[in-house]
């Protein structure tokens, strides 16, 4: 392997600032700021904007999408009754 090719990989601590979250892990990401952390250490920190603990799909706060209502909704705007169309597009 070449000396020099590849970044440094080291602990890091990784804060999501919205949901006040943070978790020590391992990456090539840098930062000029530092935290101590629970072990007395001092680590980069990379604040993210969203992490597992804001993000609503793993929250389970996502939006549901009412499918049904979104088909009506068309149906409404376009006029969709059903009516078969020739070929020539007229009913």
């Amino acid at each position: 392997m070449q000396q020099d090719k590849h970044p440094e990989y080291r602990p890091v601590v990784f804060r999501d600032r919205s949901a006040g979250y943070a978790f020590l892990t391992r990456s090539t990401a840098t930062s000029d700021q530092t935290i101590v952390w629970d072990d007395g250490e001092t680590y980069p920190v990379v604040d993210v904007e969203i992490s597992s603990e804001s993000h609503p799909f793993y929250t389970g706060k996502a939006r549901t999408v009412d499918s049904e209502g979104r088909v009506a909704r068309f149906e409404r705007r376009y006029g969709g009754g059903g009516e078969e169309q020739g070929a020539d597009g007229t009913g």
